[in-house]
């Protein structure tokens, strides 16, 4: 069985170069007008300095281009896709069919991972990608161990997991803290990704929603982080092609032992399935560094879901 990719996205080409020395296959990078959620901005120049950076190392550089687009992005679209094909990059992550269709008209034929958050449920939807040249899919999150066990099974398509970190619960492209704000009456103040903002709920006070506007609108992020490292060997049963360490709103040194215990991990069940067994130490150097009001969870993997 081959070995899982190892994903990280990369907000710089110094977090990039730290990552993959810590032990990344494949990091994913762009410009938020381009793509959602990135942990910071790598403009073309860095683009094409981590896509060098990557060639060095044998690793692997994919271009987030999942923004949703209104019409008057086509255009910017268009000249930004090709640049990025100049970079020879090693897929484009997408999610709107804008992507798609431009690409075409271009004559672009980058391999394409399709990441439609949420609503990447089943294998039938994925196949349909599949056959407008998507060569990956990104599982929604929601999808349980049995689901993604038959989801690989039945999609001809290389499936990515995220096997770490927050998750993004709701989008608008409203600017509803500054729209809050004044309401309220008050300065909007620091709304970005570093302002420390958060969500409380009047019933569960001490469950706290990281909360971050940017120039794609407003972001909620889930309240405790995903950490499947102790039941790996029960995820790779089949045989997923790429983990994702998500990176947003962490501290660099957190997101390089993160990657560090998964590697680990990785690499001993790589080398002996039959008789591979969990190291509580991988999990304990992220317990040392996990935010304390941040609960590591399994998220649905082992839930049924109703969608």
């Amino acid at each position: 069985m081959r070995k899982p990719e190892l994903l990280a996205p990369a907000g710089s080409l110094e977090e990039a170069r730290r990552y993959l020395d810590a032990g990344a296959d494949a990091v994913c990078a762009g410009e938020h007008r381009f793509g959602l959620r990135l942990p910071g901005e790598m403009k073309l120049d860095d683009l094409r300095a981590a896509r060098d950076l990557t060639r060095q190392r044998g690793a692997r550089l994919y271009v987030a281009v999942n923004n949703i687009f209104a019409n008057e992005d086509l255009d910017a679209l268009e000249t930004y896709l090709e640049q990025v094909a100049e970079l020879e990059p090693d897929a484009i992550v997408f999610g709107d069919p804008a992507v798609l269709v431009t690409m075409r008209d271009l004559g672009i034929t980058l391999p394409l991972h399709w990441n439609a958050e949420m609503t990447s449920t089943n294998y039938a939807t994925a196949e349909y990608w599949a056959e407008r040249g998507a060569v990956r899919v990104v599982a929604a999150r929601e999808l349980n161990l049995e689901e993604l066990h038959e989801f690989k099974r039945k999609s001809g398509l290389e499936l990515q997991v995220q096997v770490h970190g927050m998750t993004n619960l709701y989008h608008s492209r409203r600017r509803l803290l500054q729209s809050y704000a004044g309401h309220i009456g008050k300065q909007p103040g620091n709304t970005g990704m570093q302002a420390g903002l958060y969500l409380v709920e009047q019933e569960r006070p001490d469950l706290k929603l990281p909360i971050y506007e940017d120039i794609n609108g407003t972001h909620i992020m889930s309240a405790d982080d995903i950490c499947l490292i102790d039941v790996l060997d029960e995820l790779l049963r089949e045989p997923i092609d790429s983990l994702k360490i998500e990176t947003l709103l962490k501290p660099v040194a957190y997101n390089e032992t993160v990657i560090r215990s998964y590697r680990r991990a990785i690499d001993a069940w790589a080398e002996q399935q039959d008789e591979y067994a969990f190291q509580e130490e991988w999990l304990e150097e992220i317990r040392a560094l996990q935010p304390p009001d941040r609960e590591l969870t399994y998220g649905f993997l082992f839930k049924e879901q109703v969608y």
